[in-house]
């Protein structure tokens, strides 16, 4: 069984790798082609030049490696039992005692070092290096942000609570924009802070500089006194720290397992809806075990009889099912939140879906045929 496993995991994986570095060289020539509209562009004195493009669209690839590894599992892991079931050596296998069960158990510990590894890469590599791109672009942009909106962040209070937006992350760490709501116990409005710029003090304080601060007083009437002040600096007192305006400025799906549940926590204690991060967290746990369910679906291939010339017809059919498991979890993942499903079983659905249609092919070839 250690030669037999040795022989799956070595063709397997050279097959996988072959696949990754064939779809990495793709999305690296469509980045760096869609980066030629930048070059020559920039701001605050300096020019985004070819060899920036190129750092960018590099540090760009751990993001596409963790998206593009389960299909590539799943291309690579069909591409070889496939061939072995054609070449008639799957059948040689099977009589030097590799049975149905020792089969599966085989690939699922090939998939388990996927997943693993498509773990690592999500969770530490990705996120790093895609910050680092974010930082590399903003050098020239002048900022990061997620549109003209920026990010809303809410803090409770003793006595209220704060909305606070953020437009904008500088390349040097400091927000730009920033706009602070000061509401009292009751829901009334009490203060409105206006900065240019605010930078993460010690603490638990922001420093604010160029502040405009309107104060709203309601000294017994129905109308409301409004005191404004300009201020060269205003220290702000908040929990809010430098990684949840971060996490808040990016994508949830370019978030770490860490941030997102940290960031949960964070909505949750102030009383905002986190169904979307909810149902992101859960896909960020499931993803790397969607590995394992590629090896699951490439391995009922090994038991089909090839004619010649005809494993590139099954290897089509079995891309197809993995695109479409892709699809599926996109799918139910904005499902689940317009319906308020339960965040992990909207993210966990299809894989639990196609394990049981996967195995159930892989019973049926087995035990009919």
């Amino acid at each position: 069984m250690k030669t037999i496993r040795h022989l799956i995991y070595g063709e397997v994986m050279a097959s996988v790798g072959f696949v990754t570095l064939g779809f990495l060289a793709l999305f690296f020539f469509f980045d760096f082609v869609d980066e030629l509209q930048s070059i020559g562009k920039g701001a605050l004195g300096a020019t985004y030049q070819v060899r920036h493009a190129l750092l960018y669209v590099a540090l760009r690839v751990p993001t596409h490696w963790y998206e593009l590894l389960p299909i590539a599992v799943l291309i690579g892991t069909i591409f070889v039992m496939a061939r072995l079931a054609q070449s008639s050596e799957y059948t040689i296998l099977r009589t030097s005692g590799l049975g149905p069960g020792r089969a599966l158990q085989t690939l699922l510990g090939l998939g388990a070092v996927f997943a693993v590894l498509t773990f690592v890469v999500g969770d530490y590599l990705a996120p790093l290096s895609d910050r680092t791109a974010q930082v590399v672009k903003a050098r020239f942009e002048g900022r990061m942000s997620i549109g003209q909106a920026g990010a809303w962040l809410k803090e409770k209070l003793p006595d209220g609570s704060y909305a606070v937006n953020v437009g904008a992350l500088a390349p040097d760490g400091a927000m730009r924009g920033v706009r602070v709501f000061e509401f009292d116990a009751d829901g009334f409005m009490r203060a409105q802070t206006v900065a240019d710029s605010a930078r993460f003090g010690s603490n638990n304080t922001w420093e604010m500089t160029q502040v405009s601060r309107s104060e709203f007083t309601r000294p017994g009437s129905e109308l409301a006194n409004v005191v404004r002040r300009q201020l060269d600096t205003y220290p702000l007192p908040t929990a809010i720290n430098a990684e949840m305006v971060s996490v808040a400025l990016l994508k949830p799906d370019r978030m770490s397992t860490v941030d997102l549940f940290q960031y949960i926590q964070h909505l949750q204690t102030n009383g905002q809806t986190a169904q979307r991060y909810e149902i992101e967290f859960w896909r960020k746990v499931f993803y790397p075990v969607s590995c394992l369910v590629m090896v699951v679906l490439a391995l009922p291939f090994a038991y089909l009889h090839f004619r010649s010339g005809g494993i590139t017809g099954y290897v089509f059919v079995g891309v197809m099912i993995g695109i479409s498991f892709f699809l599926l979890n996109n799918v139910f993942g904005y499902v689940g939140n317009l319906r308020n499903w339960e965040p992990w079983l909207a993210a966990a659905s299809p894989g639990l879906l196609y394990v049981l249609l996967s195995l159930g092919a892989f019973g049926w070839l087995v035990l009919r045929r």
